[in-house]
């Protein structure tokens, strides 16, 4: 957890959304099947006003050969039953992998959406998860390093994303884990150089659902190279009951800004009907 991620809101938007700024316009591209290996928007506890972009597929500095982890367990190798109400220590402070950059080098990984499937089947059935109500992008709690290649020199700067146990959203998709996917209140908090062991550990709990919501998508999206909106068409019914716009037919219209006209986005396979 998680597969794969959906960045789509519009650089100008990402930026007003979390109060940062991109070194330079047009930085951004949209990729509706971000895979490991390819760069994602995070903002650094070093750089809290910048929008950078890392490669997800975290390799500490110290690693002979890159990595590529895409995920760290907030629990380490605790917790091996995934409980959602799972009170003891948070092992990841004692992993050598992630123990410098838990406490050092924090960072928030900025999405539209998550892809993830059960656990046996992973991306052959794959759902994407999302927040309801036009709410726009989230932060996901995350770790980075920057690796240098031994032979060239060229730094990587990467990231993983925190998990935790899964909550009702995943357990009805049928993943037993889940990205730690945090409040809009701790996300400044979470990049707080000053946090103790206590205080972050805190903060590594399954993400309230409530707010929510998934929905079955075609497994094409399981080919990294894959991209464009059709992927995130649904083919089935949302886990829970609403009124509220799908995922994909909120991004069928996109804007820079709220205050121009939004067309929409010509997709293949869309009909349209005139009246």
């Amino acid at each position: 957890m998680c597969g794969r991620a959906s960045v789509i809101t519009p650089q100008a938007l990402l930026e007003r959304r979390f109060d940062s700024a991109f070194a330079k316009a047009g930085l951004l591209k949209e990729n509706i099947n971000t895979s490991v290996g390819e760069e994602i928007p995070v903002i650094t506890m070093q750089d809290p006003k910048q929008i950078q972009l890392f490669t997800w597929g975290f390799t500490p500095h110290w690693a002979h050969k890159q990595t590529y982890l895409i995920n760290a367990r907030a629990e380490g190798g605790r917790n091996e039953e995934n409980d959602r109400n799972y009170k003891g220590t948070m092992g990841i402070f004692n992993k050598p992998m992630f123990r410098h950059a838990i406490r050092s080098q924090r960072c928030i990984i900025l999405v539209d959406a998550i892809i993830e499937g059960p656990k046996q089947q992973k991306l052959n059935k794959p759902y994407v998860i999302y927040p309801n109500r036009d709410r726009g992008p989230f932060a996901i709690a995350g770790i980075y390093d920057t690796w240098r290649h031994p032979l060239s020199g060229e730094l990587h700067h990467t990231v993983a994303m925190i998990t935790t146990a899964g909550n009702r959203i995943t357990s009805a998709i049928g993943h037993h884990r889940a990205p730690l996917i945090l409040k809009k209140s701790d996300e400044k908090k979470w990049l707080d150089p000053s946090l103790d062991v206590k205080e972050i550990s805190s903060m590594m709990k399954p993400f309230n659902d409530n707010g929510f919501n998934a929905y079955p998508i075609s497994s094409s999206i399981k080919q990294p190279s894959a991209n464009g909106l059709e992927l995130l068409k649904p083919i089935g019914d949302k886990l829970v009951k609403d009124y509220d716009r799908g995922f994909y037919d909120r991004y069928k219209y996109m804007s820079d800004l709220p205050s121009t006209i939004k067309e929409e986005r010509l997709v293949e396979g869309d009909q349209f009907v005139l009246f």
